[in-house]
Parts: structure tokens; C-alpha cells; sequence
């Protein structure tokens, strides 16, 4: 029998901020300055839901340390630019989380102060303060389980009371292997196809949440 629900663990990008589609821009430009041309697929398969760690490691091996540090410094830098030009809330959202009555925390595999910066860009950082975690707490990032089962632990609830709120393959994959509930948000820029798979439930736009968590 499926345990009820205790806590929502959201994931950052893509589920609370709209900011995958300003990373994915950024990682195509940077892409064809420093030798490694991708398209917006291929960033999408590679880098999104994945940690800074893991992201790096790839342009490492690709292009070497030199080149990796010179595009994670350039990335930070346009990144940071991009988000105070523009940067809101995930369509829905916040009429979403006023309308959730559970406990919610924020499982992210960016780090606190890129948190910081986004989530309080757009006016939502306090509605989680204290209950924020990052990948860089843990020693694997998504698609492992060990950030979302270290933010269940903070948060003192059973794994298996848990539903996730994801919008990317790595994340889904993480809540699946944590024996946590996902639900795979459709509304960004990860296919819902390749969200969908046992223990998840894909829907499309925000308003549809707050519903979701009653059945």
C-alpha cells in the first residue's frame, strides 16, 4: 500500500525558476567558443538535472582542464547576466505552492548560492529558506539517490512519504532509486517521454500540481 503523502521535494531548475532554458542558451554558446558545438538536445541529454561536478567532468574530458575551468567561469559569469535580465518563476508555480498544504523542501543539484541568486531573483527564496539542499551536500549527484534521500533525512520523513518534482531524466531516475514517488513536470524543456517510467506521473503545467498531491 503507497504511503501518504508527508513531503514535496521540489528540484530548482525548471520546477520552481524557469532557468534550464536560459542554461541551455548559455552551454550552446559557450559550446561553439570553446570547441565542443552542441545543440540544444545535446545539452539537454548531457547537462540537464546533472550537478556542476558532473557537468565539468564532461567538458574535461572532452576539452581538457584548462578549457573546463575557462567555460565554468564564462558559464557562471553569462549565466548570472542572463538571470538578472530576466529570469521568473516556472508558469503556475507560485499559485501552485499557495495552494499546497504539505510540507515542501528544495532538493537541487546546483549549489546554495546559485540557489540564492535564482530562487531569491524571483521572490520564492523565502518560502523555503531553511529548507534548501544541495548536491553539493552529498557525495553523487541525480541521477543517484543520495541528495533526495539526504533532504528526506533533514527533513525527518520516511522515503517512501516522499514525491518528487522533477523536470529532467537525472532527477526522475534519482527519486526512482530512492523509492520515492516522482512527477515528472512536462512543461520544460525535457520531452515527457523521457520522463515517463514506473513510480511517475508526468503532467504538463503547474496549476495541475496542488491536485495531483490530493489523490
Amino acid at each position: 500500500m503507497t504511503k501518504p503523502i508527508e513531503l514535496v521535494i521540489f528540484d530548482c531548475d525548471g520546477v520552481l525558476v524557469d532557468s534550464e532554458r536560459i542554461a541551455a542558451r548559455v552551454q550552446v554558446t559557450l559550446g561553439a567558443e570553446l570547441g565542443w558545438p552542441l545543440t540544444e538536445a545535446e545539452v539537454i541529454a548531457r547537462f540537464i538535472g546533472r550537478s556542476s561536478a558532473s557537468i565539468r567532468e564532461q567538458i574535461t574530458e572532452r576539452l581538457g582542464p584548462g578549457a573546463a575551468a575557462l567555460w565554468w567561469e564564462r558559464f557562471e559569469e553569462l549565466h548570472r547576466e542572463a538571470v538578472d535580465s530576466g529570469l521568473s518563476p516556472v508558469e503556475g508555480l507560485p499559485e501552485a505552492l499557495d495552494a499546497i498544504t504539505l510540507p515542501t523542501c528544495v532538493a537541487s543539484s546546483g549549489s546554495h548560492e546559485k540557489m540564492r541568486h535564482t530562487l531569491g531573483r524571483t521572490g520564492l527564496y523565502e518560502r523555503f529558506a531553511g529548507r534548501i539542499h544541495s548536491a553539493t551536500e552529498v557525495a553523487r549527484g541525480k541521477p543517484a539517490p543520495d541528495l533526495f534521500l539526504y533532504a528526506a533525512q533533514r527533513m525527518g520523513v520516511d522515503p517512501a512519504a516522499c514525491v518528487v518534482v522533477e523536470d529532467s531524466l537525472p532527477g526522475v531516475q534519482a527519486a526512482r532509486a530512492a523509492g520515492m514517488r516522482a512527477f515528472g513536470y512536462a512543461g520544460g524543456l525535457t520531452p515527457a517521454e523521457r520522463l515517463e517510467g514506473p513510480g511517475t506521473l508526468v503532467f504538463h503545467h503547474m496549476r495541475e500540481l496542488p491536485a495531483l498531491l490530493t489523490r
